[in-house]
């Protein structure tokens, strides 16, 4: 009987103590810590000074060619937590990758007439696919970023210190920009029929009829307009240094590989052939850009 009144008072507790009102009393804080701040102290590396920062970028996720940008930031901060400034920089190199090999080297073997077992009614249809879209030297007709220039905002809404091997620790903040970026492109200049160069014109061998040499694919340049934005991390190295690792979107349509995918029938998916600005695609272009960053004036100042 004891056994059996427990169990039937335990639910009954349970229903009390859910019905109970929580209340907690306002604690004033009085003393010589009455309104004070947070932090005493804190090093106020970016307020009130001018930022100019080296950058090296590395473009990410390339399909033929990959980019590296040399250039510089420069920012003027109004407070610890925002600024205003301008990122540019400009194409240093261009590397190609391992599918753009691929397809140069698939070219060269549709158009090779040396082997003693040449076959042209078999290889007949691949080299009409390829002449529109592949020229003697594919990389010639590939897609660059040759500049940018963004103006752009910064918020800097987190620091602290990052440990290192819990014996080094470093002054660390959390950033975030956005902005307008204008930016320099060599794309391949309209051509097939109906624009200003033939692509498929060849000129006749002794192998017969378009088989000859291909003319070159002209490239253009061009500007376009896109949206940048992005975030990243400083470690500041001293009173007036620091390094930054920042990943930076530009989100804007392209043609990086020069060919001809789009511009006809149902919504101009189907190939029309020839390349023109119906051929771009929406490209969600990123990079990783590695700073330095020079802060002036040099004296670092502390809030109280």
């Amino acid at each position: 009987m004891t056994r059996r009144f427990f169990q039937g008072l335990v639910p009954f507790v349970g229903i009390l103590a859910l019905s109970a009102e929580a209340s907690a009393q306002e604690i004033q804080v009085t003393g010589p810590l009455a309104g004070a701040p947070p932090v005493r102290q804190l090093r106020l590396h970016r307020k009130g000074r001018f930022e100019l920062a080296p950058v090296v970028s590395f473009t990410l996720l390339d399909e033929y060619q990959r980019t590296i940008l040399v250039g510089a930031n420069l920012n003027y901060n109004i407070t610890d937590w925002l600024g205003v400034g301008a990122f540019g920089s400009f194409g240093a190199v261009q590397l190609s990758t391992g599918l753009s090999d691929k397809i140069q080297q698939t070219y060269n073997t549709r158009f090779d007439r040396t082997g003693a077992d040449y076959q042209r009614a078999s290889e007949e249809a691949g080299r009409r696919l390829t002449a529109l879209n592949v020229g003697d030297d594919f990389k010639s007709q590939l897609g660059t970023i040759n500049w940018i220039f963004a103006p752009q905002l910064t918020l800097v809404p987190f620091r602290g210190k990052l440990a290192i091997f819990e014996k080094l620790f470093v002054d660390t903040d959390l950033h975030f920009f956005v902005g307008p970026a204008v930016v320099g492109l060599t794309e391949r200049a309209p051509c097939g029929p109906g624009t200003g160069v033939d692509c498929s014109a060849r000129n006749d061998s002794p192998d017969g009829p378009g088989t000859g040499t291909v003319k070159s694919k002209p490239t253009e340049s061009r500007i376009a307009i896109a949206p940048t934005f992005g975030l990243g991390l400083t470690f500041f190295a001293g009173r007036w240094t620091s390094f930054g690792l920042d990943w930076r979107a530009l989100p804007f349509a392209r043609n990086t590989g020069g060919f001809d995918i789009r511009g006809k029938g149902d919504g101009e998916r189907f190939p029309d052939n020839k390349v023109d600005d119906k051929d771009r695609e929406f490209k969600f272009n990123q990079m990783i850009s590695l700073s330095f960053s020079m802060f002036f004036p040099r004296e670092l100042k502390s809030s109280e």
